[in-house]
């Protein structure tokens, strides 16, 4: 029989209530808090945490807190990925972010989904992966919904709510996000 983090992964339902899920939760919230507690010139103790939340990127990730996630553990990033400040990342299904992304403050990435009936949602929830490529830059307050791709080389305007997959080397924005024009050189 599988975990409910087993089942999480796979994007299956699964109890959100789970003591391992919550405990890794917990974890998360406080290496967010004490991420979020850092002054810039803490640089060592802030590298220290972000080793220890994300899954992997921790080493040369650059970040203005706060941040906020659920897992950390379940992010998984290239080189160089920036975030500024206010983001939030829902990381209950895999996030993999490619080297040299840049997103602007206050971006929502967003995995977890819950069913449609209300009696399943109040036990149950589960989760679509995102995955983000190479060289993207997400402006200001954009949001990521669960199960997109975007595509290497990317510009995702700032506000846009990302529905569905972007290809690379466009620029798309809007609510619902859509390709605006390819972007050249």
């Amino acid at each position: 029989m599988p975990s409910e983090r087993e089942k999480m992964l796979a994007g299956e339902l699964y109890d959100p209530a789970d003591p391992e899920l919550v405990a890794a939760r917990e974890r998360a919230r406080d290496l967010c808090w004490a991420l979020n507690a850092t002054r810039d010139a803490d640089a060592d103790e802030r590298r220290r945490i972000l080793r220890e939340l994300f899954g992997a990127g921790g080493d040369t990730v650059g970040m203005q807190p706060p941040f906020f996630c659920d897992y950390g553990s379940n992010i998984r990033m290239g080189e160089r990925v920036f975030f500024n400040f206010n983001c939030v990342v829902l990381d209950v299904a895999e996030v993999r972010i490619g080297s040299y992304t840049m997103f602007g403050p206050s971006v929502q990435i967003y995995t977890a989904m819950h069913p449609m009936d209300a009696a399943a949602r109040r036990l149950r929830e589960y989760a679509r992966p995102v995955s983000i490529g190479e060289d993207v830059w997400v402006g200001g307050a954009a949001v990521i919904c669960p199960g997109v791709t975007i595509g290497s080389r990317s510009v995702i305007g700032a506000g846009s709510v990302v529905t569905r997959d972007v290809p690379e080397g466009v620029f798309a924005a809007g609510n619902p996000c859509r390709v605006i024009r390819p972007i050249e050189g």
